[in-house]
């Protein structure tokens, strides 16, 4: 499907500024200082608020946070789609200035709260009266030991501005801007790298040497711009007083330092999983072992393409099969102009779902290709959107959840879909392509993103010792991270040393990456008991996924009947891959001999 026949399967974004646009935006934003002005009379008071004054100071936040939200949400979502386009950036701009001067009034809240003894803390969170925001207030305090002064906060905020959120939205313009020459026309970045998975080795070669030469350009800047994002974290490391680089990230998330080193050692662990399989696809290839460049390549030469009014029905049924609530969902977002599809020149690459606000929708951004995997994408991004719009009833402060389990609704829903999938296709080939594309995202999800915390954890630890990294000592990170994954099944020659540099998760949310395993390996084993209980479990999923983030991630996983807490459940998500392994293995035995 060409990106012509999409044309018109956008977004619309309007009503979070009640259709008034930029001015909405900032109509939005000055409601919010208004009440942010409010709120700011009861500087010195937090301490002496009983269980009800609480309430209502958090009430208002709350409202705060919605009208900062919705503009913030709209500004955005408006850049995502252009990022080219200098008024749409600008108003990113405007809105992280004026969010931030609105934070800065409110900070105090946050350090009187944390300075408040905690039998008095235990007291007012015992009442009735914060059932909406106790968890979040609960939260707030976890973070006692690494706040601040106040002034000493404000002018962190306030430097954010020009600090790390300008590098980041330099970066996000710069990869955005990419186009890849290639048989003299230009694509997009996301265009060029999806011919990856060609089933023609000679299209794969030229497209990875494009993507090179176009990553070439501008390498230099784009490694600066990590060098000073990884400073930036640095520094802020020491002044709060974190003894490790992921323990600020560790701590938003609710998960503890040694709970994330166990999975991240369970995951480093298996490594011979993706080595197997990449073993597999050099000998079916007919190859010593892969380039980097053949490892997404299509198994089978009956690359299936699916057009877009196909892959919603196959993703609208297979959620009412699960869930006729959760059909009647995912069909809202197809009616209700809450998707963006089509790859556009100045769209950022990939695909997301942003919650938005909980008095809103969230949106789905896809690049869709018309690719057998982007049915799976869309089945992923929807279940972000079925969890985001679930969890809403929990308002403003609980409304997502931490990172590490925002995941857990996107897999399952892409492994229903999967294995409708399975079920329907009767050629031994095409089973075998579709279990190699399970293999093959569990890898993407699972131990690519382990080896990616790998190569960030060496940089954050280089950078704090030898100073800036040169683009060289970068490449070299990123080559012996990879290698330790792939060991010599896969040659890294030929220019990949710089396809760490256009990786926008290192950029935006350091640390974020190991959060998709943890998500990933969670969402299998609630699948797992979804096998054994049936239609069962479907209501205490449900629960889960309403309950948001007004839990944390462990009486979250609770509900479904998974405990984080011992250290065999790694084992046992990645026990469900060794499976799929399996039985893609034994697939491909089955259609080369058919």
């Amino acid at each position: 499907m060409s990106e012509t026949d999409l044309q018109g399967l956008e977004w619309d974004i309007d009503p979070l500024v009640d259709d008034r646009g930029p001015e909405g935006v900032r109509a939005l934003l000055k409601e919010a200082g208004g009440r942010a002005d409010k709120l700011a009379r009861h500087r010195g008071d937090i301490a002496s608020f009983d269980a009800e004054a609480l309430a209502a100071f958090m009430e208002t936040l709350g409202e705060i946070h919605e009208l900062a939200g919705r503009a913030g949400s709209f500004a955005h979502l408006w850049f995502s789609t252009d990022t080219g386009d200098p008024e749409r950036g600008a108003l990113v701009q405007e809105v992280q200035e004026r969010s931030t001067e609105i934070s800065t009034r409110l900070l105090f809240f946050e350090l009187e709260w944390a300075r408040i003894p905690d039998s008095r803390a235990r007291e007012l969170l015992g009442s009735p009266k914060l059932e909406r925001s106790r968890h979040h207030l609960e939260v707030m305090r976890r973070f006692r030991e690494h706040l601040l002064s106040e002034p000493e906060e404000k002018i962190l905020v306030e430097k954010s501005v020009t600090g790390r959120a300008a590098w980041t939205r330099l970066f996000s313009e710069l990869t955005s801007a990419m186009t890849v020459e290639l048989d003299g026309d230009r694509k997009g970045l996301e265009e060029a790298l999806s011919l990856l998975t060609s089933n023609d080795r000679e299209i794969r070669r030229t497209a990875a040497d494009a993507v090179t030469a176009t990553l070439q350009e501008g390498l230099r800047t784009r490694a600066y711009i990590y060098n000073m994002l990884v400073h930036d974290k640095a520094t802020d490391d020491r002044l709060r007083r974190y003894d490790h680089w992921l323990s600020s990230f560790n701590l938003s998330q609710e998960a503890s330092d040694e709970a994330v080193e166990a999975l991240i050692t369970a995951v480093r662990g298996r490594f011979d999983l993706p080595r197997r399989w990449y073993a597999l696809k050099a000998q079916l290839f007919g190859l010593d072992r892969l380039a980097f460049y053949d490892r997404a390549a299509a198994v089978t030469r009956d690359e299936a393409m699916v057009g877009w009014d196909e892959a919603k029905e196959i993703v609208r049924s297979c959620y009412s099969a699960f869930s006729p609530k959760l059909g009647e969902l995912v069909d809202t977002f197809f009616t209700g102009s809450w998707i963006d599809v089509p790859p556009r020149p100045g769209k950022v690459t990939g695909a997301f779902c942003a919650p938005t606000v909980s008095s809103h929708h969230p949106y789905v951004l896809l690049n869709y290709t018309s690719k057998r995997r982007d049915v799976l994408t869309l089945a992923h991004e929807l279940g972000h959107g079925v969890h985001q719009y679930l969890g809403s009833a929990q308002g403003p402060f609980h409304h997502t959840t931490p990172l590490t389990v925002a995941e857990t609704a996107s897999v399952f829903g892409e492994t229903i879909v999967f294995n409708r999938l399975l079920e329907l296709e009767e050629s031994a080939q095409g089973r075998f392509a579709l279990l190699a594309e399970k293999v093959e995202g569990s890898i993407g999800t699972v131990f690519r993103q382990i080896a990616m915390n790998g190569f960030e954890t060496r940089v954050h630890t280089a950078r704090r010792g030898e100073g800036e990294l040169s683009v060289d000592r970068l490449g070299d990170l990123w080559l012996e991270t990879q290698t330790e994954m792939l060991g010599d099944t896969v040659d890294l020659d030929g220019g990949y040393r710089s396809w760490w540099s256009y990786i926008p998760h290192f950029i935006h949310v350091p640390g974020y990456v190991y959060a998709y395993a943890f998500g990933f390996l969670l969402a299998v084993s609630i699948y797992r008991l979804y096998e054994e209980r049936g239609e069962d479990l479907v209501p205490s999923y449900l629960e889960m996924l309403a309950a948001g983030g007004s839990r944390s991630p462990e009486e979250l996983a609770r509900m479904v009947g998974c405990d984080l807490t011992d250290p065999a459940f790694w084992d046992g998500g990645l026990d469900v891959i060794a499976r799929d392994v399996e039985r893609a293995e034994s697939a491909a035995a089955t259609a080369t001999a058919s």
